[in-house]
């Protein structure tokens, strides 16, 4: 599973961490950097090899992840595709909902199979499974004749990304060190804004074509991404925990090699492995056992599906996806005229939000998950808050205008500094092993179950309350996340997977991350 404390101050030394930056430690204790560094630097010193080795993970990181390129670039490319699709196949604002929101509907398809499917072939095919799903579907849209031949498109892309959301996280988890595990589960974040981000270039490059070549061209260039998927396929290794569960030990040890720094480390980790998958295989993997666990939960699991699910559910009821698959509706709404001026909006939204997930990137195994979703969460608040406000001013006018994109862009960069990742990096983070594969399939569910029904009610429900108010209900139900933040999400960083597993056992300290990080900091105090 997760890394012990040594394999984590080996890792920290060597990128030069202090210790006021990272509480790490083995499962007993936690031990202060500062003065152990000189000694851990003597016993393992940064050679070639282990460089290569921090090299290699991130590769598989990055090919992991590229998947979510194909889910970003999807959201980001219909936001403006669908003005054309609206224009050229004459679709009511009814089916420009069906056609938009039914994606994340039918995606929990794919993510109900996704678990159960990845304990069968394996996380790495399950990876690649999902994007020959999702481009099939892409190249059916690209030459859809008609709304029912688009549908149909939707629904294989749907499916697809439902795969690819649930595995891509669980995979990196799985082959990650502890230390880095926060910021290496957060790359499918990274290349879901990506792909957004390409999706609003795509939009605004290829809007000066005719109306019904345009909206093909733009839905068509997102099969480039799966050309470089499949040299990824030669790449990354299949996870380690996977192997050690279908009895291949030789071959996890082989993947163990070439992800951690030293024969000690890799001895350690096939053991803790080995431990954890032995109680799993206690069970006998049966689907009709583990779902009856999930369903039927002991306290422990209880509070892990709340943190792990309630996090998914919140990080889409926010409103993010409606933000950014309508963008072009609020900006249209705030006052801004003409397809070309609105498409050149949406990409600075898209610019802001990829900056700032970078930013989240560095800063979540530094600062913590927990002190980064109060910052999101209330930052989203506000800026949910002022939007509602200027699409409420009369008139619109320049004023309007610009709060409208200021509150648009502050929102997305709160939801990519903090709830964005963060979500994706505990739902990976907080299930134990045997469970993990099902339990994130769970919570990737309520993610696009939430997603759905908020993209496919949008135009409707701003219709009868106006976007102003619809907005004000997002900035509401923000605030309730802040909420949930509190008190229902600890914090992680730092931990092995097995720690954080016994973390959940204590009430105490699930419900409250200042407890559990006082109690680290005392810990290291007396180191």
């Amino acid at each position: 599973m997760g890394l012990v404390g040594g394999e984590e101050n080996k890792n920290a030394t060597e990128n030069g961490v202090s210790g006021s930056e990272f509480p790490l430690g083995s499962k007993t204790k936690y031990k202060r950097m500062d003065s152990e560094v000189v000694d851990t630097e003597e016993d393992v010193p940064l050679t070639k090899e282990n460089r290569n080795t921090k090299k290699y993970v991130f590769a598989c990181a990055i090919f992991a992840s590229l998947n979510s390129v194909l889910l970003g670039y999807d959201v980001g490319v219909m936001s403006g595709a669908i003005l054309f699709i609206q224009e050229d196949l004459k679709i009511t604002d009814v089916q420009q909902e069906l056609l938009v929101g039914i994606l994340s509907i039918i995606s929990l398809l794919g993510s109900l199979a996704g678990g159960k499917t990845s304990d069968a072939i394996g996380r790495k095919w399950t990876i690649a499974f999902a994007s020959f799903v999702f481009q099939t579907g892409a190249l059916i849209m690209a030459l859809a004749p008609s709304f029912e031949v688009l549908m149909i498109g939707r629904l294989f892309a749907g499916v697809g990304i439902g795969f690819g959301v649930m595995i891509a996280p669980v995979y990196i988890a799985e082959i990650s060190p502890a230390i880095a595990r926060g910021s290496l589960t957060s790359f499918p974040e990274i290349f879901v804004n990506l792909g957004i981000l390409l999706g609003y270039i795509s939009n605004y490059a290829f809007s000066g074509l005719p109306v019904h070549i345009s909206w093909r061209v733009m839905l068509g260039v997102g099969i480039i991404p799966s050309v470089f998927l499949g040299f990824s396929l030669f790449v990354i290794p299949e996870s380690p925990r996977w192997l050690v569960m279908q009895n291949r030990i030789e071959e996890a040890k082989i993947v163990l090699t070439k992800t951690n720094e030293s024969e000690s480390d890799v001895e350690e980790r096939l053991a803790e492995i080995q431990l954890a998958a032995g109680m799993a295989n206690a069970e006998k993997y049966e689907a009709k056992a583990i779902w009856n666990e999930i369903l039927n939960p002991n306290p422990a699991v209880r509070r892990m599906l709340i943190t792990g699910c309630g996090i998914q559910c919140f990080q889409q009821i926010t409103g993010i996806d409606a933000t950014v698959y309508y963008s072009p509706t609020i900006f249209k709404n705030a006052g801004i005229k003409g397809n070309t001026q609105l498409l050149a909006a949406t990409v600075i939204v898209g610019f802001t939000k990829t900056v700032f997930i970078l930013v989240a990137i560095f800063l979540i195994d530094r600062v913590g998950r927990k002190p980064l979703l109060y910052v999101s969460t209330i930052g989203m608040t506000t800026c949910l808050f002022g939007l509602s406000l200027a699409l409420a001013l009369p008139g619109n006018g320049k004023l309007g205008i610009g709060l409208a994109i200021l509150t648009v862009c502050g929102n997305v960069a709160f939801f990519s500094v903090g709830i964005g990742p963060i979500c994706w990096v505990l739902s990976s983070e907080v299930f134990p092993l045997k469970l993990r594969a099902q339990a994130s399939a769970l919570g990737a569910v309520g993610s696009r179950v939430s997603s759905g029904v908020i993209t496919m009610s949008f135009l409707s429900v701003s219709r009868a309350i106006t976007v102003a108010g619809t907005f004000f209900i997002f900035s509401v139900i923000s605030a309730l996340s802040v909420a949930f933040v509190h008190t229902c999400v600890p914090e992680t960083k730092g931990k092995s997977l097995e720690e954080i597993e016994m973390l959940f056992q204590d009430k105490g300290e699930w419900q409250s991350g200042e407890v559990e990080m006082g109690d680290a900091e005392r810990l290291v105090q007396k180191a």
